[in-house]
Order: C-alpha cells, then structure tokens, then sequence
C-alpha cells in the first residue's frame, strides 16, 4: 500500500510501562496525532468544521502489535486513506526508524455527522481519498 503522508516522532520516557515499552494505549495518541498533522496539512480545521455543525468521529481502530518502540526510538507514522460506504478509512502503519521494522498496523474507521445525523460523504475529507 501507498502511503503518500508520513510525521516523525519520538517515544518519550513516560509513555512506557514497567517492561520498558510503550504501553499500547499510547499508540492510539500516537496515531491521532498523525492523522490531526494530515488533516492540517490539507488545510483541514476540526474546529473550522465543528463551527459549520461537522463532526468526523471514530467509530473502530483495529490494531496489530508487531515490534516494541522503546524510551527514546525515533519512528514515523504513514497514512493512507481510503472510502468505504459511509466509513472513512484511515490506514496507518508506525516504522521504527533505526531499521525500518513494523512496529504497528492500523485501521481507523471514522465516520462525518453533521448536525449530529451520519453522512456519506464531506468535500473536506472527499479530497484526503483522492490524494491517496
């Protein structure tokens, strides 16, 4: 899979449990984070959205653990993003940066109410699948 938008980060010491990992519900901020700085970056505004009475949620995250991310690695989240039906897809994979080993696959399913009633279909995130 293409993935034509990719944010480096860092693990910070806090995020990591007992086992010297970072504790899997990091992951999940980790992978919002990217899909916000994608957002912005085709000059997509929740709050611009949130004023006209839109509103994209998520409605499922799948994760699959595959590589830990310790204190300190540097790594980079990619993103595609795909339509099904009503569902926009988020498809986000995180690489270790040292050497490039899978450390998570994901699939964000999000959907776009407005005025609080489900929507097929938003321009804003329309035009995020045609630059996947």
């Amino acid at each position: 899979m293409e993935y034509p938008y990719e944010i480096e980060m860092k693990v910070r010491d806090y995020e990591c449990d007992i086992q010297g990992i970072v504790n899997n519900s990091v992951y999940q901020n980790y992978l919002e984070h990217a899909r916000h700085e994608y957002l912005r970056s085709n000059e997509v505004s929740f709050a611009e959205m949130h004023n006209r009475g839109v509103d994209a949620v998520v409605a499922r995250i799948e994760m699959a653990f595959k590589t830990p991310l310790r204190p300190g690695d540097d790594f980079v989240v990619k993103i595609n993003v795909q339509k099904e039906g009503v569902k926009y897809v988020f498809h986000q994979v995180i690489y270790r940066k040292a050497d490039m080993k899978l450390s998570l696959k994901a699939r964000v399913d999000a959907v776009v109410t407005v005025n609080g009633k489900l929507v097929s279909a938003v321009p804003e995130f329309d035009k995020l699948v045609m630059n996947s």
